[in-house]
């Protein structure tokens, strides 16, 4: 029997990503709104409460409108807002987070996929933290470089129209430190506070690299760079999504350069650490509308619903 799948949010980047995974897939049944109606709550809540699994690709407001609607038990709700990700009350969309991770997903009705900027940064803190090389109080520094598709339609349609100059160069911005995703960048590694962050956007369509400074004056027990990228590997050993690439290896870089846009069209996240016994930074790379975001959502239906975990996504 296939799984009954709805899309609450169809027209936007993550929707239209979700559909082109779902699109191939024999095993799963799409339930579509017509155009008419996608603002008809009516509508709305009779294929959600037909939906085995739906996913809320809305602004957060929107999705917690939506998630009110539902009043079928068996409805799974896997949101990719901001709305619920630091909620006790869903499971966190990251089954590589810590070894009980998975199996809440596998088995919670409520799921909300992380932020892209916040799943590389937790699976490249999250780790120090649990070892104790970092402690809680850790006032970590970040910044992220990011392709443009992660600003929704305008912001793409900005971009390739090519018509302004500025956009040609990168651009930082939340630089009132009150980016959306830092809650969550926070409750997930056991970080007290949340970084100091810094993202930036690029003239690219997509691809994502977070990259955070450490000192060994920081560390709370003396460590380097090789024993934090030991540490990696082994907590993400079994993980078919994260790869931890060889210390300072010269095939992590492009003639010194590094390629954010390495890991596009897959799920998987690849984590580096650069430096020496001074000071050394760590960086996460992943595909923005992957891994970031539709990848990642999809990589949780398959857990929900008894699939290979893989199903359908590129290592």
């Amino acid at each position: 029997m296939s799984t009954k799948v709805f899309v609450d949010g169809q027209e936007g980047t993550t929707g239209l990503k979700i559909f082109e995974y779902l699109s191939p897939r024999t095993d799963v049944e799409i339930l579509r709104i017509d155009d008419a109606k996608r603002k008809d709550l009516g509508e709305r809540r009779r294929l959600i409460n037909s939906s085995d699994v739906t996913f809320l690709c809305l602004p957060d407001t929107a999705s917690r409108e939506s998630a009110a609607l539902v009043d079928n038990p068996h409805t799974v709700l896997i949101d990719a807002s901001t709305a619920f990700r630091t909620s006790a009350d869903w499971a966190y969309g990251l089954p590589e987070l810590a070894p009980a991770q998975r199996e809440r997903i596998r088995h919670a009705k409520r799921i909300a996929v992380p932020g892209c900027h916040a799943s590389a940064f937790v699976l490249a803190m999250r780790p120090l933290v649990e070892a104790g090389l970092i402690v809680p109080a850790f006032a970590a520094h970040s910044y992220s470089i990011t392709g443009y598709s992660g600003g929704g339609k305008k912001m793409i349609a900005d971009y390739e129209a090519k018509n302004d100059a500025r956009l040609d160069s990168p651009r930082p911005y939340a630089l009132g430190l009150t980016h959306k995703h830092l809650p969550e960048m926070a409750a997930h590694t056991g970080l007290l506070q949340p970084p100091v962050f810094t993202p930036i956007v690029g003239n690219f369509y997509q691809g994502l690299a977070v990259t955070t400074y450490f000192s060994s004056s920081q560390m709370a027990q003396p460590v380097t760079p090789q024993a934090v990228q030991a540490l990696f590997a082994q907590y993400y050993a079994n993980e078919a999504f994260v790869r931890v690439a060889p210390f300072n290896a010269e095939a992590n870089l492009d003639e010194g350069f590094f390629d954010v846009q390495a890991n596009n069209g897959t799920n998987r996240v690849d984590l580096f650490v650069f430096g020496n016994e001074e000071r050394f930074v760590t960086v996460a790379r992943l595909d923005n509308l992957g891994k970031g975001a539709s990848g990642a959502a999809i990589q949780c239906m398959n857990l929900c619903i008894g699939a290979d975990e893989d199903r359908g996504l590129k290592h």
